[in-house]
């Protein structure tokens, strides 16, 4: 699994992850994103188009893999705000207290080990007033199909990065102190296990 991880998972998460089901969900979230902001899961750079470039003073690109951040250089060399990128997970963020005005997370909290704990810092790191934005799939209100989602996250999070079909977003979201205050779900096209999405802003 070392040489797959490593090697394969980041071009194949490239590629599903820029489909135009993702896509138009990043276009949802991503340009409400304002003055100094953080990227939780910076992947690809798969959101850097849909950034307003003239709202966005500078970018923290979170993101633990150097070959998911080197396959983001195309994306980035157009990109007119500076990027820094914080190797790192989203457990601990080397940010100060209420230095963000913006938090971006879209296809990444399904992935992230100790989701309280880095939603805990996302919310430490942004300033009072400051948005979370997020846009991902999970848990979907079906009880059925909770109950395959349970089944197949174990086999699917090997082949996936880590993934959880399974996540309760709002719940997760809200548990950490914050308020949902515009959120959205709805399954979207594709395979069902993984197409119910969640979308929307936090405080």
């Amino acid at each position: 699994m070392g040489i797959y991880r490593q090697y394969l998972l980041p071009h194949l998460l490239d590629r599903t992850c820029a489909m135009k089901t993702s896509t138009r969900q990043r276009q949802r979230v991503v340009p409400r994103a304002r003055g100094a902001v953080l990227e939780v899961g910076f992947g690809t750079g798969l959101n850097l188009p849909w950034y307003a470039a003239d709202s966005v003073e500078r970018l923290w690109a979170l993101e633990p893999s150097d070959e998911n951040y080197a396959l983001s250089a195309a994306r980035r060399r157009p990109v007119v705000f500076p990027i820094e990128h914080l190797r790192c997970g989203a457990e601990q963020i080397p940010l100060e207290n209420a230095s963000m005005d913006s938090v971006v997370v879209t296809f990444s909290l399904c992935t992230i080990p100790d989701t309280q704990r880095a939603l805990s810092e996302m919310r430490r790191v942004l300033r009072p007033g400051g948005a979370l934005l997020y846009c991902e799939h999970g848990r979907a209100p079906d009880p059925r199909l909770r109950r395959w989602q349970r089944r197949l996250t174990p086999l699917w999070k090997r082949v996936a990065g880590g993934c959880h079909l399974d996540r309760d977003i709002p719940g997760l979201i809200a548990s950490a102190g914050f308020h949902l205050e515009k959120a959205d779900g709805r399954f979207l096209p594709g395979w069902r296990p993984a197409n119910y999405h969640y979308w929307g802003t936090a405080r």
